[in-house]
This record gives structure tokens, C-alpha cells and sequence, in this order.
């Protein structure tokens, strides 16, 4: 895949803190919503997701913040799947203001997918998109 998938958002006054920049906190709705966007582009939305039995399970989450984000700004928040074997995998994603294109903050998170049923962690994430998603090509399988 040449380029990530990205989500535009625009950062809202409500949404920083009081030295005027993004709340901590936000960056990780700002990721979440950019995860879902992707989801629904590789063809795998929220509805069918849950529907086949499984869902999302967040295990570990990493901000790493290098520069503001302030109101006003827009943001393009990118999302990368990695495969790393094993009942977990890798969400890379990238906060890029797009008025200078700076890099605000990087977010990785440990992922599985939980059989809802069974409630444990799906053996093999990468074959349950395999088998679910209609773009493969954006999910890099």
C-alpha cells in the first residue's frame, strides 16, 4: 500500500485545554473515529462487524505527542494495520496538522478481536479480515 488511510478533523474550541491546545484525551477519539472510517472503507463497518459474532478489543494504548494541535487546526489522523501473527495486531496511526503537514502526535495500539460469544480473543485477527473485508488492498492482507 502506497499511502495510509486518513481521516480529515477539524480540532472544535470544546475539544482543547486550558493552555489552548487539544485535550490528551481527544487524541484518542480523534483515533477512534479514524479506525472506524477505515473499517467501513476496507468494507468491514461497525453493523457486519458485530453482526459476524466479533468486535474490537483495545489492550494497550500509546500517545506519543510532539507538537499543539489548537483550535481551528485540521488535522489528517492516518490508520495502519499491521500483522504481527499471534491473537493481536498492530494500529499505527499519525496526527499530521495539514496546515504545514507537521507531525503532532503519533498513537500505536494492541488490538484484538474478541469472539463475543466465547468471549476470548480470536486466534487469528488477520484471517477474520481476510474473510469479512471486501477491500483487501487498504487492509494489506
Amino acid at each position: 500500500m502506497s499511502k495510509p488511510f486518513t481521516v480529515r478533523i477539524g480540532v472544535r474550541g470544546y475539544e482543547v485545554d486550558t493552555q489552548g491546545h487539544l485535550n490528551q484525551a481527544v487524541y484518542l477519539q480523534y483515533g477512534e473515529h479514524a479506525r472506524w472510517e477505515f473499517m467501513r472503507a476496507i468494507g468491514v463497518p461497525q453493523d457486519k462487524l458485530i453482526a459476524s459474532g466479533v468486535g474490537p478489543v483495545a489492550l494497550e494504548t500509546t500517545i506519543r505527542f510532539l507538537r499543539e494541535l489548537r483550535s481551528g487546526d485540521e488535522v489528517d489522523v492516518s490508520c495502519v494495520f499491521e500483522w504481527p501473527g499471534g491473537k493481536t495486531f498492530r494500529v499505527r496511526q499519525e496526527f499530521h496538522r495539514v496546515s504545514d503537514g507537521v507531525l503532532s502526535a503519533e498513537l500505536t495500539a494492541v488490538v484484538g478481536i474478541l469472539d463475543l460469544e466465547q468471549r476470548r480473543l480470536v486466534a487469528d485477527p488477520a484471517e477474520r479480515f481476510r474473510s469479512l473485508a471486501t477491500n483487501l488492498e487498504l487492509l494489506d492482507l
